[in-house]
């Protein structure tokens, strides 16, 4: 994915990627590591033992390329497998390892998460390798998961452990990290309330070809003080999404309508989590912003504002219980506090390709109330103000997770129909 380019520091780089993996709950205070090596072969690594929640970039170890450590902390002890990766692929320029919840789970059922689940996983994460146990911190370990490295793997399951991921720089292993994550909680969550459906290497194929189409650029763009305020407002949400879960590095929509149709929206290709003002696209007269390509789907977003006058943003996204049922084709019934009735009614599900340039769009736009789920791609949440419609997605999420936990408690009884006409005429008379 490309990125912006930024000078930062390797003890900043990682004290940041750190912080957002252990706010976000996919390690804990003593656990995962992460390194980077320079352009000298130096090894800035994560110390052991130190509170993940806390470190600071002096915290951060140097293994100077002859082997001398630099810092006030010992190295993690787990190292040698960093420092095997490295040494097997030359082209590896950072390692995560972590202990995420989902993808231990799969470690230790030893199994490997199918990111055909969703439509840009497999693009992003690659095929994923798999590394028999062996005792943390040895020369083992570094062995076999460098042998799973130089097999051309950036991702590779660790047999009753967790996961390890390499990038060509720390962002693209959080965002490979990030992604594998999501598949595999999906996955999880779906499993609980159905049986997920996975896309067919074609199906990809057709959706990273699709979408090569761009609009023309406009000679000029004039940015007058609302029109800031609203790419501001824009990024704020975002960057709250990703905090929440909501949003991941790799996939994630939010526009504004700005002028009558024309309206302003997040770019294809940046990490989500790293956007500013400065990279969000306008879109005026069919025209896309000078030198920025916008999301792929823009037209989408066009098409809703083009015919609902009512809806001023929109927020397409991925988000872990949502998506369990886009995966599984399972109806998510609203009906469960008043609020998420009151609030998103009834949400419908399109087939997954509805969502693809080159079909019908008036499917999604027809469909597209507060809330629609493409399966096996997304959801997208409208509204009037932008925080609202996050709100209505918070809430949509948060519906979603009730019932797939309560499923293990037994079925689900909805609010009734004579609840919900009392909440019909009392909220939206």
């Amino acid at each position: 994915m490309p990125r912006k380019t930024k000078l930062i520091h390797p003890r900043d780089e990682i004290t940041t990627i750190i912080s957002r993996i252990y706010k976000r709950g996919m390690t804990t205070t003593s656990g995962g590591n992460i390194s980077v090596i320079d352009n000298n072969g130096d090894i800035w690594v994560t110390p052991s033992a130190i509170d993940k929640g806390s470190l600071r970039a002096s915290d951060i170890i140097c293994v100077k390329k002859d082997g001398t450590i630099l810092g006030k902390h010992k190295p993690s002890s787990e190292f040698p497998f960093h420092k095997a990766i490295y040494e097997a692929r030359p082209d590896i320029k950072s390692v995560i390892h972590a202990h995420p919840p989902a993808l231990v789970s799969f470690s230790i059922v030893r199994k490997i998460p199918n990111t055909n689940i969703i439509s840009q996983a497999r693009h992003v994460c690659g095929p994923i390798g798999y590394a028999e146990y062996k005792l943390p911190g040895s020369e083992a370990l570094g062995a076999v998961i460098a042998d799973e490295f130089k097999k051309g793997y950036k991702a590779v399951i660790m047999e009753n452990h967790g996961t390890v991921l390499g990038g060509s720089d720390l962002t693209d292993a959080f965002e490979r990290f990030e992604t594998l994550e999501f598949c595999a909680r999906t996955i999880l969550y779906g499993s609980q309330i159905g049986t997920p459906k996975y896309l067919s290497d074609q199906q990809i194929n057709d959706f990273e070809a699709q979408a090569t189409g761009v609009l023309p650029e406009m000679e000029e763009t004039v940015f007058p003080s609302d029109e800031v305020e609203k790419r501001l407002e824009i990024c704020n949400i975002v960057q709250r999404a990703c905090q929440q879960g909501l949003m991941i590095s790799t996939y994630g929509t939010v526009s504004m309508r700005w002028n009558e149709n024309d309206f302003l929206i997040t770019p294809t290709g940046m990490n989500r989590w790293d956007l500013g003002i400065e990279d969000i696209v306008q879109i005026k007269d069919g025209h896309r912003e000078k030198g920025k390509t916008p999301s792929r789907a823009a037209w989408i977003h066009q098409e809703i504002y083009n015919r609902n006058p009512n809806v001023n943003s929109i927020i397409m996204t991925q988000s872990p219980y949502l998506m369990a049922f886009g995966v599984t084709g399972t109806y998510l019934n609203v009906r469960t506090i008043p609020e998420s009735w009151i609030f998103l009614q009834d949400i419908n599900a399109i087939k997954y390709g509805s969502h693809l340039r080159n079909s019908n769009n008036s499917e999604i736009v027809d469909n597209c109330a507060t809330a629609l789920i493409i399966e096996n791609d997304s959801v997208i949440i409208t509204g009037d103000k932008l925080l609202q419609t996050f709100d209505y997605l918070e809430v949509a999420e948060f519906s979603a997770k009730s019932i797939v936990l309560g499923n293990s408690l037994g079925e689900m009884v909805p609010i009734n129909d004579n609840q919900v006409e009392d909440l019909r005429k009392k909220f939206l008379a």
